[in-house]
């Protein structure tokens, strides 16, 4: 189960232990929810079997994606707010569909056809409709066409993906909702496109928890959308709150924040529940010490994280009332024993250990036996992240100064570094760190120094298509991505 080699990505691009552990309520509230009419949900116009990407494939080849401007259909008086509208909808669809790594997006200047002037569809059904040919000749492999309008409050989108090569209606609906639902209404959109070419369930309605840095010396739990919109503070403590993670049902995070403790004048590391969908807090754990480090058990009644009863930190899993807990670990002074992540079926726990000397990686199963070093190489390796199949874990790894992701089979075997970047400011190697799967397991959220401040990233599982989603001056800290949320 020792991984002796690491391999890096084709072409592309201690801190103590212990320190390393350190609008979803505005989506689930939403006054008018979203509905969907679905005009045709299934491949028409021919009989052969429907489109389908073979993503599974060791040899899948990325799509050519076309999509053109988005028409109004409304009366452009009745809001003057309806180019601005279209726009997000527009850049939100093709950020998503860019990031999910199925496609390749045309770029504009090869369209040959002007969509302005031709319908949503195609001739003959309409006889003002686009032609296939003007897309066939760009080699396109899928098209979609979209058109919006607004009445009062209400948007509707008209939305249509076509497989350009048979002619084919792929995909056709209609989305309403309220204006402010933009960007809910274009991820689902995405969400629909993905399913129904790949089987694959999109994530583009998931979440982000993450600590920031608001004031000096003081981190806040923020909740973002999962390409960074939308972010907002759900904690605040004036303190450092640090390290949250999502329950199984994306309903409630759990975090570590730093209490001051008014009868004792001490500040404790203790354990907080937050519940997005009713905006309650609870404390499950004050006991003196750490409290830290969260991974929910798939059942949602149990939790595994890192205490300090005794002189070192060690895995303890609770019940999510705080008021039962069992060892799983029991190193003696001077080791810790921290970070534990739950794998998805609940039988086992990845961790950060140095009871060799060294920090590394070691799974155990959910009662704390048959603990195995999963690492070896470098010289300090933390934040082990189980991928939603089970079959991978991610983590952070140290070597020669500075931190990398690498992914392995979660045996130990077949690791695969993820990210290398230099400091923009010095050219000096940057630390990327603190990953996170994507609830599709096809992505990576970290946390990277490389423009000066930790600011949160998304890169491909096979190291590929690096993109930065948070743009400030803050400092994110341990971003967790949600499970599925609708």
């Amino acid at each position: 189960m020792i991984m002796n080699t690491i391999k890096d990505k084709p072409s592309t691009s201690s801190k103590k232990l212990n320190q390393h552990c350190a609008n979803y309520a505005a989506f689930l509230s939403v006054g008018l929810v979203i509905f969907f009419v679905s005009v045709m949900n299934a491949p028409i116009a021919h009989a052969d079997s429907p489109i389908h990407l073979n993503v599974g494939d060791a040899t899948f080849k990325k799509s050519l994606l076309a999509i053109p401007s988005f028409q109004y259909l409304g009366t452009p008086g009745l809001n003057k707010n309806y180019i601005s509208i279209g726009k997000e909808i527009y850049d939100t669809l093709q950020f998503d569909l860019s990031v999910s790594s199925y496609f390749d997006l045309l770029k504009r200047e090869a369209f040959l056809e002007d969509v302005s002037k031709v319908g949503l569809r195609p001739v003959p059904d309409d006889p003002s409709g686009f032609s296939f040919s003007s897309w066939q000749q760009i080699k396109a492999d899928f098209l979609i066409r979209a058109g919006y309008k607004i009445l009062n409050d209400e948007l509707t989108l008209e939305a249509y993906l076509y497989y350009v090569p048979q002619q084919k209606k792929v995909l056709a609906k209609t989305y309403k909702g309220r204006i402010k639902d933009a960007r809910i209404i274009a991820h689902s959109f995405a969400n629909d496109i993905v399913k129904e070419l790949t089987g694959i369930k999109g994530f583009f309605l998931s979440k982000i928890v993450t600590s920031k840095s608001t004031e000096p010396q003081q981190r806040e739990i923020f909740v973002m959308d999962w390409d960074g919109a939308n972010m907002h503070a759900v904690t605040h403590h004036h303190s450092i709150a640090n390290s949250p993670a999502w329950s199984p049902d994306g309903k409630s995070v759990g975090y570590r924040n730093f209490t001051f403790h008014a009868a004792e004048k001490i500040r404790n590391a203790d354990l907080f529940f937050y519940n997005l969908e009713k905006d309650e807090r609870k404390l499950i754990s004050a006991r003196p010490g750490i409290n830290s480090g969260v991974s929910f058990f798939p059942d949602g009644r149990h939790i595994a994280l890192t205490m300090t009863r005794g002189e070192s930190p060690n895995i303890y899993k609770m019940t999510i009332d705080g008021k039962s807990f069992d060892a799983l670990t029991s190193s003696t002074k001077d080791v810790l024993n921290v970070e534990p992540s739950v794998s998805p079926d609940g039988k086992k726990i990845a961790f950060s250990s140095d009871r060799n000397g060294r920090p590394m990686v070691y799974v155990m199963n959910a009662d704390g036996s048959n603990v195995a070093r999963l690492t070896i190489a470098g010289e300090y390796n933390s934040c082990p992240k189980w991928s939603p199949d089970g079959k991978k874990i991610v983590f952070a790894g140290s070597d020669k100064g500075h931190f990398d992701l690498f992914v392995m089979d979660a045996d130990g075997t077949n690791m695969v570094r993820l990210t290398s970047a230099r400091k923009t400011t010095n050219g000096k190697m940057a630390d990327n760190e603190d990953p996170s799967f994507s609830p599709d397991g096809r992505h990576v959220l970290f946390t990277s120094n490389r423009d000066g401040h930790h600011q949160l990233y998304i890169v491909d599982v096979d190291g590929e298509n690096e993109r930065r989603i948070s743009f400030d001056k803050a400092d994110y800290y341990k971003p967790s991505w949600s499970p599925y949320l609708d």
